[in-house]
């Protein structure tokens, strides 16, 4: 890792549900993830809707199975947390169901107190 890159750190299951998306999806999330990263913004990269400022930010990508969205957040200087990862189950209207909104104001909350603890001096892989 370059020294102006920032590290990754997957909020709750957030990795195992990345790795249970197809591989394509996998890939397309993979490399928007790393131009985060690098301090710079994927062109598919969206502000989310319901988190005040711009530090939020969700990806949409689609396959023949679905529709999938991987949200992060780029608030904290210490490192990009990926917050959620999940297949978009509804097939009318582009709002984000409830219960996924809900996971990812609780791992915002958490990616907060984990920003915290790396200015504290603590590390994570």
């Amino acid at each position: 890792m370059q020294s102006d890159e920032r590290p990754l750190i997957w909020v709750g299951s957030s990795k195992k549900d990345l790795c249970a998306l197809p591989a394509e999806v996998r890939q397309f999330f993979g490399h928007a993830l790393d131009v985060a990263q690098r301090g710079g913004r994927h062109p598919s990269a969206k502000t989310m809707r319901g988190f005040s400022g711009a530090g939020v930010l969700e990806l949409v990508e689609d396959d023949a199975g679905g529709t999938y969205r991987a949200v992060y957040t780029v608030r904290y200087r210490e490192a990009v947390f990926v917050l959620h990862c999940f297949p978009k189950k509804s097939k009318c209207g582009t709002a984000t169901p409830v219960e996924e909104m809900d996971i990812v104001h609780a791992r915002l909350k958490l990616a907060e107190t984990l920003a915290k603890e790396l200015r504290s001096g603590k590390t994570y892989h």
